[in-house]
């Protein structure tokens, strides 16, 4: 129902005031943001994003209450994930290889 992209969607609206900025910063398709900003409102009790289409003064759109508390509830669940975690994404990252070469799908460096 939401996660880091959605997440990220959200910002940018509140952030706009548009779907489609907010997609297009995301190098994503007006339509693919008008999808997930969709599939959000429909996930939740209440719609995340209230939008107006275009007309003579245009569109635009904002968060709902629910969305900017949505949002606030997941930054922070990034965060503590993130401080709980810490130590094995360390050790993840120890585990990485060196170097600028990246390895190729075969296996060889």
């Amino acid at each position: 129902m939401l996660g880091p992209g959605k997440a990220d969607l959200l910002e940018g609206i509140r952030d706009t005031g548009s779907i489609a900025a907010a997609g297009r910063a995301m190098s994503m398709s007006y339509k693919r943001a008008w999808t997930l900003v969709d599939q959000m409102n429909g996930a939740f009790r209440t719609p995340l994003v209230d939008s107006v289409r275009g007309g003579a003064k245009g569109g635009g759109a904002r968060l709902t209450e629910a969305g900017e508390q949505v949002l606030k509830h997941y930054r922070k669940l990034e965060d503590i994930a993130a401080e709980a975690g810490a130590a094995r994404i360390n050790a993840i990252s120890d585990l990485l290889k060196t170097g600028d070469a990246a390895p190729d799908n075969q296996g060889h460096g």
